[in-house]
């Protein structure tokens, strides 16, 4: 059986979730207390991906934090993928996902010279405050190169699992079409993501 290691960032504004994000995924629960990540944090979960592979993520936690911005160049190095993370009830946060995604693709390419997958995750689903209309972030996507974006609640555990699933997926596509041929495609850039509870592979498809 093979065992496939990717390194995958987690960014963001601080308070957006990330860290409860990473908790939730790899150990199923949550810290109640919040404490700020001091430069970054890390985390490995093993998921049983076919018979005959085994997918090792790496999660790098990146402060969020203005004053661990500088240090980010080290922490990008060797990503396969991204997730970049804001808040749904703070435009902010929404806000600044465009200096991360620009801080991202300037330091971290892929072997081929190309950007590494990134999906936008909104978190908070669960709050009914919502100043961004899915317009705006569909948008958003389409002009900084996303994979797509999804809502997500780290609190409920809605779309936590499953929005790492298609990330994923598409890091298993890319891995394969690396493997068999020198010439690596770039996803295109999408809107939201459909994703569903049931842990089937989900699909992509842009908003109206």
């Amino acid at each position: 059986m093979s065992e496939i290691l990717f390194k995958v960032l987690i960014v963001g504004d601080a308070t957006v979730g990330k860290t409860s994000f990473v908790q939730r995924y790899v150990h199923g629960n949550t810290r109640r207390e919040y404490k700020p990540t001091i430069g970054v944090d890390f985390a490995l979960k093993v998921i049983p991906w076919a018979q005959d592979a085994t997918v090792r993520l790496q999660l790098w936690d990146i402060a969020g934090q203005e004053r661990f911005t500088s240090m980010t160049r080290v922490y990008y190095k060797g990503a396969a993928a991204c997730v970049i993370m804001f808040d749904l009830t703070s435009q902010q946060t929404f806000s600044s996902t465009i200096k991360w995604k620009n801080d991202l693709d300037s330091k971290c390419k892929l072997p081929n010279g190309k950007p590494i997958p990134c999906i936008l995750v909104g978190n908070k689903s669960d709050l009914s405050a919502r100043p961004v209309p899915k317009e705006t972030i569909d948008k958003l996507c389409r002009d900084h190169s996303f994979l797509g974006w999804t809502e997500m609640s780290v609190k409920e555990e809605v779309n936590v699992s499953e929005t790492m699933e298609y990330l994923i997926k598409e890091l298993m596509e890319n891995h394969e079409e690396e493997s068999n041929s020198p010439i690596q495609n770039q996803p295109e850039a999408g809107g939201f993501i459909e994703l569903n509870n049931h842990r089937k592979q989900p699909e992509r498809r842009i908003c109206c």
